[in-house]
């Protein structure tokens, strides 16, 4: 029996490769509004507009974050974001063995949803789909999570394993108290910097994720 009813993961860094492009596209919409994006790597897996309104000190930044989504929109338009590899596989694995599947992002829905178009994954390859937008918070707080439980059925916090690349993700995780909290090495953020916070695991990305599951939790 699985130890598992639903996963949920991180999209930037941990399912898609989009080659660091968020942050760049964060990094350039701040300093072309005068700040300084020098701590651009403490937003990682954090709600963007919070991360833009910190980054410049002001709480309406609406003008800028639309600016971050124009700038966004091009550089994926030029450099398409892609599944890492094995995590199509590892996706349908886990949904075909009764797992439910559910992404958590730190992106808003506008964001998402060109995301979801490009990679073909609006239907048949997830159960469900948190934008930071849908919640009162985003990560470090748990309330994500909560909601893909909620939208997929899932009521024990135990028997959920979340995975993501940032230290945020892994707080997120812990916060919700849930029984696996998995760090993948497949983004920006180093095994050392993810053994930092508590966890569970390390893997070296999400394509590991069924074997662990499959394993009962012991990696």
């Amino acid at each position: 029996m699985n130890p598992v009813d639903l996963v949920v993961l991180d999209i930037a860094g941990t399912t898609v490769e989009e080659h660091g492009l968020v942050y760049q596209a964060l990094a350039d919409t701040v300093i072309a509004a005068g700040g300084s994006a020098e701590d651009v790597g403490a937003w990682m897996g954090a709600d963007k507009y919070e991360a833009i309104s910190s980054m410049l000190g002001k709480s309406n930044v609406d003008a800028e974050f639309k600016d971050f989504h124009e700038r966004l929109g091009q550089y994926y338009a030029e450099t398409p974001p892609t599944p890492i590899p094995g995590v199509p596989e590892a996706l349908a694995h886990l949904r075909s063995n009764g797992v439910k599947v559910a992404l958590t992002t730190g992106f808003d829905r506008p964001i998402v949803d060109g995301l979801l178009d490009v990679l073909g994954w609006r239907e048949g390859v997830l159960d469900a789909v948190v934008c930071v937008d849908d919640v009162s918070a985003g990560r470090p707080a748990p309330y994500m999570i909560f909601t893909a439980m909620e939208l997929t059925g899932v009521r024990d916090v135990r028997r959920v394993l979340i995975a993501g690349d940032t230290t945020r993700d892994l707080e997120a995780g812990m916060n919700a108290g849930a029984g696996f909290v998995v760090g993948v090495l497949s983004g920006s953020q180093t095994a050392e910097e993810l053994s930092a916070v508590r966890h569970t695991h390390l893997l070296k990305s999400v394509a590991e994720v069924p074997a662990l599951v499959q394993s009962g939790g012991v990696a």
